[in-house]
């Protein structure tokens, strides 16, 4: 079901495949977490919190739970001292880097233009 084919249709966003889609990647931080793990993985909280910069522990925690939670990211914890925790993606969040590759080429060609 793509744009087109809610065309005339009342239906509520969250219903379609596109609902669902933002429901699991949308906000200010996932889309940036995906990218991240997508150039380099896995990757320990603290490194990714380093690279993230702006973000709270509070909110790279919960983002990172709620990607989980939606089979996009694995948690992997080491039994040791210190605590050790990588995250990498899964197969289901691989399928979508094409998506963002796509998101990335855009950026190239419209960097700087006005829309």
């Amino acid at each position: 079901m793509g744009i087109s084919d809610l065309n005339g249709k009342d239906t509520k966003i969250q219903d379609t495949p596109f609902g669902y889609t933002m429901s699991v990647i949308g906000g200010k931080w996932k889309m940036v977490i995906l990218y991240l793990l997508a150039e380099k993985q896995p990757v320990r909280f603290n490194e990714m919190k380093r690279q993230l910069g702006a973000i709270t522990y509070k909110t790279l925690s919960a983002q990172l739970k709620e990607l989980e939670a939606d089979g996009m990211v694995e948690r992997r914890e080491y039994p040791q001292v210190p605590p050790k925790v990588e995250y990498s993606l899964t197969d289901k969040a691989e399928s979508l880097l094409p998506v963002l590759e796509q998101l990335c080429d855009w950026g190239v060609k419209n960097q700087g233009k006005e829309l």
